[in-house]
C-alpha cells in the first residue's frame, strides 16, 4: 500500500491515491509512505521517484545495520523500531529530499501511522517539513523502547524477590531468557544511538541543524537506554551469582551435616563392627555387663563428637 500526503501551499493536507497525482498539486512538500509495498509498488521507487539503486536494494534487503547514506539529491536513512511481541527488528527507511520525505517498511508501523493521523488532523500542517516528519517517527520509536525494557525490569525484580517461590533452575532459566532478551535490545538500541550521534555531528543535514535540540533529545534518550540496557544485563549477572552462591553454600551445607554424621557413625560402626564378628575367644563377650558398657562407651563418643562439633560451630 502506498500512503501519500501533500502539504499544498495553500497550507493544506491533502491526501492522494497515485504518485502522478503529485503533478497536479501545488505542494511545498510531500510524504509518500511505502506501507508493506507489493513489488509493483516497490518497482516505483526507481520507475517514478528514480532513487538510487543501492538505497533501494538496501530497502529490499530487509534489517540492514542502521545508516546515513548521502546521495546526490536526497539523504538515506535506516533505522530499526522493535516488535513488542518477539523483540525483533521492524526496519523502516527514508529518503528525505529537498520537499519531500518517503518511507519504506515491509511491517506495519503504528509509529509511522500515529504521525501521519496526527498531520491530517494539524490546522497548520505547513509548519512541518520533510524532517520534521522524520523527527516524529523516530521519537515515537525510541519512546516505543522505554515499555519494553521497564517490563523487564518488572520481571528482574519478580526473579529477584521470588514472593512465589519458585524453584531456583525455574528462576535461572527465566533469567536467562531475560538476558537473551536484553542481548537483542542492544543489538537494536546501540546502532541507532551511533547512528544519531553520526547525524548530530554531519555537516549535510541543514534539516537536522534546524532543529538539532530535538534530534539532541532523542539521542539522549537513545543513551539512557543503551545504559538501562547494560545496567540491566549487569543486574542478571548479580543475581545469577548470588543464586549460584547460594545454591554452593546449600549444597556445603548439606554436604558438612552429612560428613558430621558420617564422623560420629564411623567409630560407632567400628565398635559394633568388632563385637559383630562372633569369634570364640572374646573376652568381653562373656561379661554380665559388656553389652552395657559397650552401648554406654558407644553413647558417650556420640555425645562428646557432637558437643566437639558444636563448639567449633559445624552446626
Amino acid at each position: 500500500m502506498i500512503n501519500i500526503i501533500a502539504v499544498t501551499k495553500a497550507n493544506q493536507a491533502i491526501t492522494l491515491d497515485t504518485i502522478e497525482g503529485l503533478k497536479n498539486v501545488d505542494y511545498s512538500w510531500y510524504w509518500i509512505d511505502f506501507d508493506q509495498p507489493t513489488k509493483a509498488e516497490i518497482s516505483q521507487l526507481d520507475e517514478k521517484l528514480k532513487f538510487h539503486p543501492l538505497a533501494i536494494e538496501d530497502c529490499i534487503q530487509s534489517l540492514q545495520r542502521p545508516k546515513l547514506d548521502y546521495y546526490d539529491d536526497f539523504n538515506f536513512f535506516i533505522t530499526h523500531a522493535i516488535n513488542k511481541a518477539d523483540l525483533s527488528k521492524e526496519e523502516h527507511d527514508f529518503f528525505i529530499g529537498e520537499d519531500y520525505v518517503v518511507t519504506f517498511h515491509e511491517y506495519e508501523s503504528k509509529e509511522i501511522n500515529q504521525v501521519r493521523s496526527r498531520l491530517l488532523q494539524l490546522k497548520d500542517p505547513g509548519s512541518w517539513d520533510e524532517y520534521r516528519i522524520f523527527y516524529e517517527v523516530i521519537d515515537k520509536i525510541v519512546d516505543n523502547y522505554f515499555p519494553i525494557i521497564y517490563e523487564i525490569e518488572d520481571q528482574l525484580n519478580e526473579i529477584e524477590d521470588n514472593d512465589n517461590n519458585e524453584p531456583m533452575n525455574v528462576l535461572l532459566d527465566n533469567l536467562f531468557d531475560i538476558r537473551h532478551e536484553l542481548l537483542k535490545l542492544r543489538h537494536t538500541i546501540n546502532p541507532v544511538r551511533d547512528l544519531f550521534y553520526r547525524i548530530l555531528n554531519s555537516n549535510h543535514l541543514e534539516g537536522v541543524k534546524a532543529r538539532r535540540e530535538y534530534f539532541l533529545d532523542i539521542y539522549d534518550h537513545l543513551l539512557k537506554l543503551s545504559d538501562m540496557v547494560a545496567s540491566n544485563r549487569e543486574i542478571t549477572n548479580d543475581i545469577r551469582d548470588n543464586y549460584l552462591s547460594l545454591n554452593s553454600h546449600q549444597t556445603n551445607e548439606v554436604m558438612k551435616l552429612l560428613t558430621i554424621i558420617t564422623s560420629i557413625f564411623v567409630p560407632l560402626t567400628f565398635i559394633a563392627g568388632v563385637y559383630g564378628m562372633n569369634f570364640a575367644f572374646m573376652p568381653e563377650l562373656n561379661w554380665k555387663y559388656g553389652y552395657f558398657v559397650v552401648l554406654g562407651v558407644m553413647i558417650v563418643m556420640a555425645v562428646s563428637m557432637y558437643v566437639w562439633f558444636k563448639r567449633k560451630g559445624w552446626f
